[in-house]
This record gives structure tokens, C-alpha cells and sequence, in this order.
């Protein structure tokens, strides 16, 4: 399993970032994908998920209303989209997928990223 984030970058405060995660190595439409991020020295924060229908999509309360995460299964890609961006969602974006089951952000998602740094100024 590959997962492989981009669109990462510096913006200031109120603009906007997508993300996109490239997977492979499985099959993508029996698998939930997920979003998370991490900033040094904290914990690992969820932000968004996706159920491997797209039907389902879970949010972090910090980020509801201004991010969207969706998906193109022909292409095997997860999105997350970035509205409204404040400093402090400054942090590193991975990705992340998991077989079947609840898709929320407080799942464990079994399969990672690299990430991809976001930057708000």
C-alpha cells in the first residue's frame, strides 16, 4: 500500500490549500481514507474522513465548515479541500487509509503517508 500526498505549501491566513493523496497497491474502494495532521511536540489531531463509498464523511469540529474531503475512485484519490486557513492549521498533512469500518477522524487508520507540510501565515 502507497499513499502519497501533495499540494502542500505556504498561504496566508483566508486562503486556500487542496490536498490530493495518491493510493496504490490496493483496492481503493473497499478502503476509508482519512486525513490527519500533526504539529511538533502535539499529538496527532484527525480531520477529516471518507467511507470507501464517499457516501459518508467526518470532520474535525476544528475544521468543519471550511475544509471538504472527497474523493475520485477512478483515480484513486482523496482531496482535501482548505478554506478559510488560520496559522493554526499550520502543521504536517498525512493521509491515511484503512480497511472497512468507521471512517471517522478518531479511527486507526492502518496505512500512512509522508505528509506534506501546510503552512498559514
Amino acid at each position: 500500500v502507497q499513499l502519497v500526498e501533495s499540494g502542500g505549501g505556504s498561504v496566508q491566513a483566508g486562503g486556500s490549500l487542496r490536498l490530493s493523496c495518491a493510493a496504490s497497491g490496493y483496492t481503493y474502494s473497499t478502503y476509508c481514507m482519512g486525513w490527519f495532521r500533526q504539529t511538533p511536540g502535539k499529538e496527532r489531531e484527525g480531520v477529516a474522513g471518507i467511507s470507501s463509498d464517499g457516501d459518508s464523511t467526518y470532520y474535525a469540529d476544528s475544521v468543519k465548515g471550511r475544509f471538504t474531503i472527497s474523493q475520485d475512485s477512478a483515480k484513486n484519490t482523496v482531496y482535501l479541500q482548505m478554506n478559510g486557513l488560520k496559522p493554526e492549521d499550520s502543521a504536517m498533512y498525512y493521509c491515511a487509509a484503512k480497511r472497512g469500518g468507521f471512517c471517522g477522524p478518531s479511527a486507526d487508520f492502518t496505512f500512512w503517508g509522508e505528509g506534506t507540510q501546510v503552512t498559514v501565515s
